[in-house]
Protein backbone atom coordinates (compact mmCIF):
# COMPACT_ATOMS: atom_id res chain seq x y z
CA UNK A 1 0.00 0.00 0.00
CA UNK A 2 1.65 3.22 -1.12
CA UNK A 3 1.33 6.24 0.12
CA UNK A 4 -1.44 9.16 -1.00
CA UNK A 5 -1.42 12.55 -0.15
CA UNK A 6 -5.29 12.98 -0.80
CA UNK A 7 -5.57 10.11 2.08
CA UNK A 8 -4.35 13.11 4.41
CA UNK A 9 -5.14 16.65 3.12
CA UNK A 10 -7.86 18.17 1.45
CA UNK A 11 -7.38 17.86 -2.25
CA UNK A 12 -8.67 19.78 -5.17
CA UNK A 13 -8.98 18.23 -8.56
CA UNK A 14 -8.34 19.91 -11.51
CA UNK A 15 -9.64 18.82 -15.03
CA UNK A 16 -7.70 19.34 -17.69
CA UNK A 17 -8.96 19.99 -21.10
CA UNK A 18 -5.73 20.01 -22.85
CA UNK A 19 -5.03 23.46 -21.87
CA UNK A 20 -1.23 24.50 -21.42
CA UNK A 21 -2.33 26.46 -17.78
CA UNK A 22 -3.70 23.33 -16.26
CA UNK A 23 -0.80 21.94 -14.50
CA UNK A 24 -0.15 25.35 -13.75
CA UNK A 25 -3.53 26.22 -12.16
CA UNK A 26 -2.61 22.64 -9.89
CA UNK A 27 0.44 24.72 -8.88
CA UNK A 28 -0.78 27.75 -7.46
CA UNK A 29 -3.17 25.77 -5.73
CA UNK A 30 -0.24 24.00 -4.02
CA UNK A 31 1.75 27.46 -3.74
CA UNK A 32 -1.57 28.09 -1.57
CA UNK A 33 -0.79 25.15 0.81
CA UNK A 34 -3.15 22.85 -0.65
CA UNK A 35 -2.88 19.79 -2.54
CA UNK A 36 -3.63 19.43 -5.62
CA UNK A 37 -4.10 16.77 -8.49
CA UNK A 38 -4.71 17.15 -12.41
CA UNK A 39 -6.88 14.72 -13.93
CA UNK A 40 -7.41 14.32 -18.01
CA UNK A 41 -11.21 15.28 -18.67
CA UNK A 42 -11.06 11.77 -20.81
CA UNK A 43 -10.93 10.16 -17.07
CA UNK A 44 -12.92 12.39 -15.33
CA UNK A 45 -16.10 10.41 -14.77
CA UNK A 46 -18.71 10.60 -12.29
CA UNK A 47 -17.75 8.29 -10.46
CA UNK A 48 -13.76 8.35 -10.86
CA UNK A 49 -14.22 12.41 -9.45
CA UNK A 50 -15.98 11.21 -6.80
CA UNK A 51 -13.38 8.60 -5.62
CA UNK A 52 -11.06 10.71 -5.10
CA UNK A 53 -13.51 12.83 -2.48
CA UNK A 54 -12.32 16.39 -3.75
CA UNK A 55 -12.84 19.28 -1.70
CA UNK A 56 -13.41 21.48 -5.18
CA UNK A 57 -13.26 21.00 -8.88
CA UNK A 58 -11.68 23.38 -11.24
CA UNK A 59 -12.13 23.07 -14.75
CA UNK A 60 -8.87 24.22 -16.97
CA UNK A 61 -8.68 26.05 -20.50
CA UNK A 62 -7.96 24.51 -23.55
CA UNK A 63 -7.81 25.13 -27.36
CA UNK A 64 -11.18 23.61 -28.54
CA UNK A 65 -14.55 25.47 -28.77
CA UNK A 66 -17.25 23.89 -27.14
CA UNK A 67 -19.82 24.09 -29.80
CA UNK A 68 -17.66 22.09 -32.26
CA UNK A 69 -18.41 18.49 -32.88
CA UNK A 70 -16.58 15.85 -30.39
CA UNK A 71 -15.15 18.78 -28.19
CA UNK A 72 -14.01 17.98 -24.52
CA UNK A 73 -16.55 17.87 -22.40
CA UNK A 74 -17.84 16.33 -18.95
CA UNK A 75 -21.16 15.43 -17.72
CA UNK A 76 -24.00 17.94 -16.26
CA UNK A 77 -23.34 15.97 -13.33
CA UNK A 78 -20.83 18.87 -12.79
CA UNK A 79 -23.33 21.15 -11.77
CA UNK A 80 -24.87 18.96 -9.05
CA UNK A 81 -21.76 17.47 -7.62
CA UNK A 82 -22.64 18.92 -4.26
CA UNK A 83 -18.79 20.57 -4.03
CA UNK A 84 -17.76 24.17 -5.56
CA UNK A 85 -16.55 23.98 -9.03
CA UNK A 86 -14.44 27.41 -10.82
CA UNK A 87 -14.14 27.60 -14.43
CA UNK A 88 -11.50 28.66 -15.97
CA UNK A 89 -11.53 30.57 -19.95
CA UNK A 90 -12.56 26.86 -21.54
CA UNK A 91 -13.92 25.45 -18.01
CA UNK A 92 -15.97 28.55 -18.02
CA UNK A 93 -17.81 28.34 -21.33
CA UNK A 94 -18.11 24.44 -20.45
CA UNK A 95 -20.40 25.15 -17.81
CA UNK A 96 -22.09 28.07 -18.88
CA UNK A 97 -23.12 25.26 -21.88
CA UNK A 98 -23.53 22.67 -19.20
CA UNK A 99 -26.38 25.07 -18.05
CA UNK A 100 -28.24 25.49 -20.98
CA UNK A 101 -26.37 29.45 -21.81
CA UNK A 102 -25.06 30.17 -25.09
CA UNK A 103 -21.41 30.44 -25.76
CA UNK A 104 -20.16 32.42 -29.52
CA UNK A 105 -17.63 33.38 -31.57
CA UNK A 106 -16.50 36.86 -30.50
CA UNK A 107 -13.65 38.73 -31.73
CA UNK A 108 -11.28 37.38 -29.09
CA UNK A 109 -9.38 38.72 -26.50
CA UNK A 110 -6.04 38.19 -26.07
CA UNK A 111 -3.09 39.48 -23.27
CA UNK A 112 -3.82 41.87 -20.77
CA UNK A 113 -7.71 43.11 -20.50
CA UNK A 114 -9.58 45.24 -18.32
CA UNK A 115 -12.86 43.87 -16.76
CA UNK A 116 -15.48 45.52 -14.90
CA UNK A 117 -17.35 44.41 -11.44
CA UNK A 118 -21.02 44.36 -11.83
CA UNK A 119 -21.43 42.81 -8.15
CA UNK A 120 -19.57 41.93 -5.13
CA UNK A 121 -19.08 38.48 -4.50
CA UNK A 122 -16.93 36.28 -2.57
CA UNK A 123 -14.66 35.03 -5.18
CA UNK A 124 -13.97 38.79 -5.97
CA UNK A 125 -13.55 39.75 -2.43
CA UNK A 126 -10.70 42.39 -2.52
CA UNK A 127 -10.64 43.21 -6.06
CA UNK A 128 -11.70 47.00 -7.28
CA UNK A 129 -14.18 47.76 -9.41
CA UNK A 130 -11.79 47.81 -12.81
CA UNK A 131 -8.83 45.32 -12.47
CA UNK A 132 -6.72 44.08 -15.56
CA UNK A 133 -6.63 40.35 -16.11
CA UNK A 134 -5.00 37.93 -18.69
CA UNK A 135 -7.17 36.74 -21.50
CA UNK A 136 -6.75 34.11 -24.40
CA UNK A 137 -9.92 33.48 -26.22
CA UNK A 138 -11.78 33.52 -29.32
CA UNK A 139 -15.11 32.47 -28.09
CA UNK A 140 -17.38 34.33 -25.08
CA UNK A 141 -20.17 33.29 -22.50
CA UNK A 142 -23.12 35.58 -23.75
CA UNK A 143 -25.53 33.83 -21.08
CA UNK A 144 -24.63 31.86 -18.45
CA UNK A 145 -27.53 29.92 -18.45
CA UNK A 146 -30.22 28.26 -15.74
CA UNK A 147 -29.89 30.89 -12.63
CA UNK A 148 -26.81 32.00 -13.66
CA UNK A 149 -25.45 35.96 -12.67
CA UNK A 150 -22.84 37.56 -13.99
CA UNK A 151 -20.00 39.18 -11.97
CA UNK A 152 -18.28 41.05 -14.53
CA UNK A 153 -17.68 41.59 -18.02
CA UNK A 154 -14.88 42.83 -19.93
CA UNK A 155 -14.73 46.61 -20.30
CA UNK A 156 -16.44 48.46 -23.41
CA UNK A 157 -18.29 44.63 -24.05
CA UNK A 158 -21.19 42.16 -22.85
CA UNK A 159 -18.48 39.11 -22.62
CA UNK A 160 -19.11 37.53 -19.68
CA UNK A 161 -15.75 37.66 -17.67
CA UNK A 162 -17.16 36.19 -14.34
CA UNK A 163 -19.82 33.96 -13.48
CA UNK A 164 -22.05 32.53 -10.56
CA UNK A 165 -24.37 29.38 -11.31
CA UNK A 166 -26.06 28.63 -8.30
CA UNK A 167 -24.17 27.91 -4.66
CA UNK A 168 -20.50 27.32 -5.15
CA UNK A 169 -19.95 26.78 -8.68
CA UNK A 170 -18.24 29.70 -10.47
CA UNK A 171 -16.98 30.53 -14.24
CA UNK A 172 -14.12 33.17 -15.03
CA UNK A 173 -13.24 33.70 -19.18
CA UNK A 174 -9.72 35.05 -17.68
CA UNK A 175 -7.00 33.31 -15.97
CA UNK A 176 -6.40 34.07 -12.35
CA UNK A 177 -3.42 31.22 -12.56
CA UNK A 178 -1.12 33.39 -14.44
CA UNK A 179 1.19 35.99 -13.12
CA UNK A 180 -0.28 38.83 -15.40
CA UNK A 181 -3.81 38.50 -13.50
CA UNK A 182 -2.79 41.11 -11.13
CA UNK A 183 -5.43 39.81 -8.00
CA UNK A 184 -5.52 36.64 -9.78
CA UNK A 185 -3.62 34.80 -6.50
CA UNK A 186 -6.41 36.31 -4.30
CA UNK A 187 -9.23 35.33 -6.65
CA UNK A 188 -7.84 31.35 -6.08
CA UNK A 189 -7.52 32.08 -2.58
CA UNK A 190 -10.65 33.47 -2.10
CA UNK A 191 -12.16 29.89 -4.13
CA UNK A 192 -10.20 27.48 -2.00
CA UNK A 193 -11.03 29.57 1.72
CA UNK A 194 -14.26 31.41 1.33
CA UNK A 195 -16.17 29.71 -0.98
CA UNK A 196 -15.04 25.65 -0.64
CA UNK A 197 -13.41 26.10 2.79
CA UNK A 198 -10.43 23.83 2.49
CA UNK A 199 -7.83 23.19 4.71
CA UNK A 200 -4.39 24.52 3.72
CA UNK A 201 -2.29 21.77 5.08
CA UNK A 202 0.19 20.98 2.25
CA UNK A 203 4.00 21.87 3.05
CA UNK A 204 6.39 19.03 1.13
CA UNK A 205 9.12 20.44 3.28
CA UNK A 206 8.01 18.16 6.45
CA UNK A 207 7.42 14.73 3.71
CA UNK A 208 10.98 13.50 4.06
CA UNK A 209 10.45 11.01 6.55
CA UNK A 210 7.29 9.93 5.76
CA UNK A 211 8.95 9.43 2.26
CA UNK A 212 11.32 7.50 3.15
CA UNK A 213 9.24 5.52 5.26
CA UNK A 214 7.51 4.63 2.09
CA UNK A 215 10.64 2.99 0.19
CA UNK A 216 11.57 1.33 3.79
CA UNK A 217 8.23 -0.72 3.67
CA UNK A 218 8.27 -1.19 -0.44
CA UNK A 219 11.46 -3.11 -0.13
CA UNK A 220 11.82 -6.28 1.46
CA UNK A 221 14.86 -7.34 3.98
CA UNK A 222 17.56 -9.00 1.81
CA UNK A 223 16.39 -6.95 -1.61
CA UNK A 224 18.35 -4.33 -2.76
CA UNK A 225 17.40 -1.37 -5.41
CA UNK A 226 19.53 0.28 -8.21
CA UNK A 227 19.33 3.96 -8.51
CA UNK A 228 20.35 5.63 -11.73
CA UNK A 229 21.97 9.45 -10.60
CA UNK A 230 22.60 12.19 -12.92
CA UNK A 231 23.41 14.86 -10.81
CA UNK A 232 20.13 16.82 -11.14
CA UNK A 233 17.77 17.43 -8.64
CA UNK A 234 15.39 14.63 -9.31
CA UNK A 235 17.32 11.76 -9.26
CA UNK A 236 19.63 13.01 -6.68
CA UNK A 237 16.90 13.89 -4.11
CA UNK A 238 15.62 10.46 -4.62
CA UNK A 239 18.67 8.87 -4.71
CA UNK A 240 18.94 10.44 -1.01
CA UNK A 241 15.56 9.21 0.33
CA UNK A 242 16.62 5.78 -1.20
CA UNK A 243 20.32 5.71 0.79
CA UNK A 244 18.35 6.97 4.31
CA UNK A 245 15.88 3.97 3.59
CA UNK A 246 17.98 1.02 2.36
CA UNK A 247 21.47 1.84 3.50
CA UNK A 248 24.15 0.09 1.65
CA UNK A 249 20.98 -1.48 0.10
CA UNK A 250 20.75 1.23 -2.10
CA UNK A 251 23.12 1.05 -5.51
CA UNK A 252 23.66 4.24 -6.76
CA UNK A 253 24.96 4.54 -9.86
CA UNK A 254 26.40 7.59 -12.06
CA UNK A 255 27.05 7.07 -15.68
CA UNK A 256 29.55 9.33 -17.33
CA UNK A 257 28.61 9.10 -20.73
CA UNK A 258 30.54 11.70 -22.19
CA UNK A 259 27.65 14.49 -23.18
CA UNK A 260 28.19 16.35 -20.13
CA UNK A 261 28.79 19.62 -19.03
CA UNK A 262 32.02 21.60 -18.43
CA UNK A 263 33.67 20.33 -15.09
CA UNK A 264 30.06 18.15 -14.50
CA UNK A 265 31.48 14.77 -13.95
CA UNK A 266 33.69 15.76 -10.88
CA UNK A 267 31.22 18.37 -9.57
CA UNK A 268 28.50 15.64 -9.25
CA UNK A 269 30.72 12.97 -8.02
CA UNK A 270 32.01 15.42 -4.81
CA UNK A 271 28.59 16.21 -4.25
CA UNK A 272 27.00 12.57 -4.45
CA UNK A 273 29.83 11.76 -2.22
CA UNK A 274 29.38 14.60 -0.09
CA UNK A 275 25.83 12.63 0.59
CA UNK A 276 27.03 10.00 1.75
CA UNK A 277 25.58 8.40 -1.42
CA UNK A 278 29.07 6.45 -2.32
CA UNK A 279 28.27 5.98 -6.03
CA UNK A 280 29.49 3.36 -8.51
CA UNK A 281 30.96 5.43 -11.02
CA UNK A 282 31.10 4.54 -14.72
CA UNK A 283 33.05 6.34 -17.37
CA UNK A 284 31.11 4.88 -20.39
CA UNK A 285 32.19 8.21 -22.47
CA UNK A 286 34.23 5.94 -25.61
CA UNK A 287 30.95 3.39 -25.93
CA UNK A 288 28.47 6.68 -26.48
CA UNK A 289 30.29 8.72 -28.71
CA UNK A 290 31.47 5.71 -30.66
CA UNK A 291 27.64 4.34 -30.85
CA UNK A 292 26.77 8.23 -31.85
CA UNK A 293 29.37 8.64 -34.50
CA UNK A 294 27.55 9.73 -37.87
CA UNK A 295 24.37 9.72 -36.58
CA UNK A 296 22.77 13.04 -37.26
CA UNK A 297 19.24 12.36 -36.64
CA UNK A 298 18.21 13.92 -33.07
CA UNK A 299 15.85 10.93 -32.71
CA UNK A 300 17.94 8.53 -33.67
CA UNK A 301 20.24 10.09 -30.98
CA UNK A 302 18.14 9.94 -27.80
CA UNK A 303 17.39 6.69 -28.65
CA UNK A 304 20.94 5.80 -28.87
CA UNK A 305 21.84 7.20 -25.34
CA UNK A 306 18.51 5.97 -23.93
CA UNK A 307 19.67 2.05 -25.17
CA UNK A 308 23.14 2.44 -23.77
CA UNK A 309 22.02 3.78 -20.55
CA UNK A 310 19.74 0.81 -20.51
CA UNK A 311 22.44 -1.43 -21.32
CA UNK A 312 24.91 -0.20 -18.50
CA UNK A 313 22.50 -0.33 -16.34
CA UNK A 314 21.27 -3.84 -16.86
CA UNK A 315 25.20 -4.89 -16.57
CA UNK A 316 24.98 -3.62 -12.95
CA UNK A 317 21.57 -4.94 -12.14
CA UNK A 318 22.65 -8.25 -13.33
CA UNK A 319 25.82 -8.61 -11.19
CA UNK A 320 23.84 -8.79 -8.50
CA UNK A 321 21.19 -11.20 -7.68
CA UNK A 322 19.62 -9.19 -5.26
CA UNK A 323 19.01 -6.21 -6.72
CA UNK A 324 14.91 -6.39 -7.71
CA UNK A 325 13.94 -2.58 -7.65
CA UNK A 326 14.25 0.88 -9.56
CA UNK A 327 14.55 3.63 -7.95
CA UNK A 328 13.77 6.43 -10.01
CA UNK A 329 12.61 10.48 -9.57
CA UNK A 330 9.56 10.56 -12.16
CA UNK A 331 7.92 14.13 -10.91
CA UNK A 332 4.12 14.62 -10.94
CA UNK A 333 3.71 15.75 -14.45
CA UNK A 334 5.79 12.84 -15.87
CA UNK A 335 3.07 10.79 -14.59
CA UNK A 336 -0.05 12.80 -15.99
CA UNK A 337 1.30 13.51 -19.40
CA UNK A 338 2.49 9.71 -19.95
CA UNK A 339 -0.80 8.49 -18.92
CA UNK A 340 -0.36 6.64 -15.70
CA UNK A 341 -1.84 8.13 -12.10
CA UNK A 342 -0.54 8.30 -9.09
CA UNK A 343 -1.24 5.25 -7.11
CA UNK A 344 -1.13 3.00 -10.22
CA UNK A 345 0.06 -0.44 -10.80
CA UNK A 346 1.25 0.23 -14.04
CA UNK A 347 4.20 2.02 -15.11
CA UNK A 348 5.23 3.28 -18.57
CA UNK A 349 7.95 2.53 -20.44
CA UNK A 350 7.95 6.65 -21.11
CA UNK A 351 9.59 6.50 -17.23
CA UNK A 352 11.68 3.81 -17.15
CA UNK A 353 15.50 3.69 -18.25
CA UNK A 354 14.79 1.89 -21.86
CA UNK A 355 12.60 -0.62 -20.50
CA UNK A 356 14.64 -2.10 -17.59
CA UNK A 357 12.55 -3.29 -15.11
CA UNK A 358 10.16 -5.45 -17.97
CA UNK A 359 13.69 -7.13 -18.72
CA UNK A 360 14.73 -7.56 -15.75
CA UNK A 361 11.41 -7.68 -14.09
CA UNK A 362 12.39 -4.92 -11.27
CA UNK A 363 9.93 -3.08 -9.24
CA UNK A 364 9.51 0.40 -10.12
CA UNK A 365 9.71 2.95 -6.92
CA UNK A 366 8.89 6.48 -7.63
CA UNK A 367 9.03 8.66 -4.32
CA UNK A 368 8.63 12.16 -6.48
CA UNK A 369 5.41 10.71 -8.18
CA UNK A 370 3.37 13.60 -6.66
CA UNK A 371 5.47 16.57 -6.63
CA UNK A 372 6.82 19.08 -8.90
CA UNK A 373 9.80 21.01 -9.81
CA UNK A 374 9.77 23.39 -7.36
CA UNK A 375 8.69 21.03 -4.40
CA UNK A 376 11.18 18.85 -5.26
CA UNK A 377 13.61 21.14 -5.06
CA UNK A 378 12.17 22.88 -1.21
CA UNK A 379 12.24 18.96 -0.22
CA UNK A 380 16.07 18.40 -1.35
CA UNK A 381 17.31 21.43 0.64
CA UNK A 382 15.23 19.76 3.46
CA UNK A 383 16.93 16.31 3.06
CA UNK A 384 20.53 18.51 3.03
CA UNK A 385 21.15 18.27 -0.76
CA UNK A 386 23.43 21.14 -1.58
CA UNK A 387 22.06 24.18 -3.36
CA UNK A 388 24.51 23.63 -6.27
CA UNK A 389 22.47 19.91 -7.20
CA UNK A 390 18.62 21.53 -5.59
CA UNK A 391 18.94 24.71 -7.61
CA UNK A 392 20.58 22.94 -10.79
CA UNK A 393 18.79 24.01 -14.11
CA UNK A 394 17.41 21.14 -15.68
CA UNK A 395 19.76 19.31 -17.99
CA UNK A 396 17.80 16.49 -20.58
CA UNK A 397 19.22 13.18 -20.14
CA UNK A 398 20.90 12.38 -23.60
CA UNK A 399 22.88 15.78 -22.40
CA UNK A 400 25.18 17.57 -25.21
CA UNK A 401 23.73 14.92 -27.54
CA UNK A 402 20.43 17.76 -27.75
CA UNK A 403 22.38 20.68 -28.30
CA UNK A 404 25.27 19.90 -30.86
CA UNK A 405 22.92 19.79 -34.66
CA UNK A 406 24.20 17.16 -36.34
CA UNK A 407 26.66 14.49 -35.60
CA UNK A 408 28.30 14.80 -32.51
CA UNK A 409 31.82 15.50 -32.42
CA UNK A 410 34.66 16.31 -30.12
CA UNK A 411 34.61 19.50 -31.37
CA UNK A 412 31.36 20.71 -31.40
CA UNK A 413 30.99 19.15 -27.81
CA UNK A 414 33.65 21.08 -26.78
CA UNK A 415 31.98 24.37 -28.19
CA UNK A 416 28.66 23.55 -26.92
CA UNK A 417 30.33 22.93 -23.52
CA UNK A 418 32.75 25.97 -23.24
CA UNK A 419 29.84 27.86 -24.43
CA UNK A 420 27.86 27.12 -22.04
CA UNK A 421 30.01 27.15 -19.46
CA UNK A 422 30.60 31.32 -20.03
CA UNK A 423 26.23 31.72 -20.25
CA UNK A 424 26.29 30.52 -16.56
CA UNK A 425 29.26 32.14 -15.71
CA UNK A 426 28.19 35.66 -16.72
CA UNK A 427 24.44 35.02 -15.64
CA UNK A 428 25.95 34.23 -12.07
CA UNK A 429 28.16 37.22 -11.67
CA UNK A 430 25.16 39.51 -12.65
CA UNK A 431 22.93 37.70 -10.03
CA UNK A 432 20.53 36.19 -12.30
CA UNK A 433 21.32 32.21 -12.76
CA UNK A 434 18.89 31.62 -10.40
CA UNK A 435 16.10 33.41 -11.71
CA UNK A 436 16.02 32.02 -15.17
CA UNK A 437 14.71 28.55 -16.02
CA UNK A 438 17.75 27.24 -17.94
CA UNK A 439 20.84 29.03 -19.93
CA UNK A 440 22.85 27.41 -22.25
CA UNK A 441 24.53 27.50 -25.64
CA UNK A 442 23.76 25.57 -28.72
CA UNK A 443 26.38 24.51 -31.62
CA UNK A 444 25.40 23.24 -35.37
CA UNK A 445 27.12 23.19 -38.75
CA UNK A 446 26.37 26.22 -40.36
CA UNK A 447 29.20 28.26 -40.64
CA UNK A 448 29.95 32.37 -40.62
CA UNK A 449 32.73 33.81 -42.43
CA UNK A 450 34.65 36.43 -39.70
CA UNK A 451 37.78 38.26 -38.91
CA UNK A 452 40.22 36.75 -35.85
CA UNK A 453 43.43 38.56 -36.23
CA UNK A 454 43.36 40.88 -39.30
CA UNK A 455 42.71 37.33 -41.18
CA UNK A 456 39.47 35.75 -42.46
CA UNK A 457 37.87 32.50 -40.36
CA UNK A 458 35.29 30.62 -41.47
CA UNK A 459 33.78 29.46 -37.82
CA UNK A 460 30.60 27.99 -35.83
CA UNK A 461 27.30 29.60 -34.78
CA UNK A 462 26.16 29.56 -31.74
CA UNK A 463 23.09 29.92 -30.28
CA UNK A 464 22.72 31.17 -26.81
CA UNK A 465 19.34 30.29 -24.80
CA UNK A 466 17.75 31.34 -21.56
CA UNK A 467 14.77 31.06 -20.67
CA UNK A 468 11.54 31.92 -18.11
CA UNK A 469 9.93 28.94 -16.46
CA UNK A 470 8.09 27.50 -13.79
CA UNK A 471 7.88 23.63 -14.63
CA UNK A 472 9.03 23.44 -18.20
CA UNK A 473 6.03 23.17 -19.66
CA UNK A 474 5.40 26.55 -21.29
CA UNK A 475 8.32 29.02 -21.02
CA UNK A 476 9.79 32.65 -22.28
CA UNK A 477 12.45 33.84 -23.13
CA UNK A 478 14.26 36.12 -20.98
CA UNK A 479 15.20 39.76 -21.67
CA UNK A 480 18.72 40.08 -20.28
CA UNK A 481 20.00 43.46 -20.51
CA UNK A 482 21.86 43.96 -24.11
CA UNK A 483 25.31 44.98 -21.90
CA UNK A 484 25.09 40.83 -20.46
CA UNK A 485 24.77 39.58 -23.82
CA UNK A 486 27.29 41.56 -25.22
CA UNK A 487 29.41 40.34 -22.70
CA UNK A 488 28.89 36.45 -23.43
CA UNK A 489 29.02 37.25 -26.67
CA UNK A 490 32.22 38.61 -26.70
CA UNK A 491 33.82 35.80 -24.21
CA UNK A 492 32.62 33.02 -26.59
CA UNK A 493 33.95 34.57 -29.79
CA UNK A 494 37.18 35.18 -27.56
CA UNK A 495 37.21 32.25 -25.64
CA UNK A 496 36.18 29.68 -28.01
CA UNK A 497 38.56 30.11 -30.98
CA UNK A 498 35.76 27.62 -33.49
CA UNK A 499 33.07 30.33 -32.77
CA UNK A 500 32.97 33.72 -34.77
CA UNK A 501 29.09 34.49 -34.64
CA UNK A 502 26.91 34.54 -31.22
CA UNK A 503 23.03 34.69 -31.78
CA UNK A 504 20.29 34.59 -29.02
CA UNK A 505 16.79 32.45 -29.07
CA UNK A 506 13.70 34.70 -28.83
CA UNK A 507 11.20 32.40 -29.28
CA UNK A 508 8.65 31.40 -26.56
CA UNK A 509 7.26 27.54 -25.64
CA UNK A 510 4.89 27.48 -27.67
CA UNK A 511 5.71 27.11 -30.47
CA UNK A 512 9.26 26.16 -29.56
CA UNK A 513 10.35 23.51 -27.03
CA UNK A 514 13.66 24.77 -25.08
CA UNK A 515 15.82 22.15 -26.40
CA UNK A 516 16.69 22.49 -30.09
CA UNK A 517 16.04 18.58 -30.35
Amino acid sequence: MTWEPRSEHDTVLVISFGGQYAHMISRRVRDLGVYSEVMPYTRATEEAVRARAPKALILSGGPSSVYEPNAPSIGPWVLELGVPVLGICYGHQLLAKLAGGSVERGVGEYGRTRVVLLRDDPLLEGWGKEEDVWMSHADYVASPGRGGEVLAVSEGTDYIAAMRLGDGVYGVQFHPEVRHTEKGRLLLANFLFKVAKVRPTWRVEGLAERLIEEVRGQVPEGEKALIAVSGGVDSTTAAVIAKRALGDRAVVVFVNHGLLREGEAEEVLAALRGLGLNPIYIDASERFLSALKGVTDPEQKRLIVGRLFAEVFEEVARSDPSIRWLVQGTTYPDVIESGAEPGADRIKSHHNVGGLPERLGLGVIEPLRYFYKDEVRRLALSLGVPEGIALRHPFPGPGLAVRVIGEVTEEKLRVARRASKIVEEELRRAGLYDRVWQAFAVVGDDRWVGVKGDRRALGYIVTIRVVESEDGMTADWARLPYDLLQRMASRITSEVPEVVMVTYAITTKPPSTIEPV
